[in-house]
């Protein structure tokens, strides 16, 4: 079993379930990283990383690409490009991606919480997702969803996901870092 201490959360503090992973971090005494960028509200504001923008640059992607891969098209782009841009830096450093969201008939995840999902498997990381819906884990194996109780088994890993938390959701998260870590410290 891995030790709080050696952990790091990546994030990106949004309200919901980033921010309630933080939270669960905290209590357990795990190292949280959030990152942000200029004029991006978060609601979590625990070290927090300011992405400039050659950082952000380093995450960027073709809308037209991101939306084949999404199979469905995202408006506004230039505001949801930073999203995007940002979420490449929580994958990149995490090993494992754990997300709260509602996994899509065509096995993505709704919403920029399924981009986080998708570079996951990209990135060949440990992807696993709370769905919403059916109230329970997945896990991504061998191009489909397994239903699982991961655990955290990586020093890192990046929260992310709905910024509409249910009960069953952040229960969800609770029992993924006390299967993980035993109780909390707090």
């Amino acid at each position: 079993m891995l030790l709080p201490s050696e952990c790091v959360l990546y994030s990106g503090g949004h309200q919901g379930a980033e921010s309630f992973f933080g939270e669960c971090a905290e209590r357990w005494g795990i190292k949280e990283v959030t990152y942000s960028y200029e004029g991006h509200f978060i609601k979590r504001n625990k070290n927090v990383v300011m992405l400039s923008e050659s950082d952000l640059n380093k995450g960027d992607i073709s809308m037209d690409i991101v939306s084949i891969h999404m199979h469905r098209s995202f408006g506004h782009s230039d505001a949801i490009r930073k999203v995007l841009q940002s979420i490449f830096h929580m994958v990149n450093n995490g090993s494992q991606v754990f997300a709260v969201g509602s996994i899509q008939d065509d096995n993505t995840v709704k919403g920029g919480t399924g981009w986080c999902v998708e570079l996951g498997k990209f990135f060949n990381r440990n992807v696993h997702v709370f769905d919403k819906a059916r109230t329970g884990w997945f896990t991504w194996k061998r191009g489909e969803w397994v239903a699982d109780l991961p655990v955290i088994h990586e020093k890192t890993f990046c929260g992310s996901g709905s910024r509409s938390l249910t009960d069953e959701s952040s229960k969800a998260i609770e029992e993924l870092f006390y299967r993980s870590f035993g109780k909390g410290l707090k």
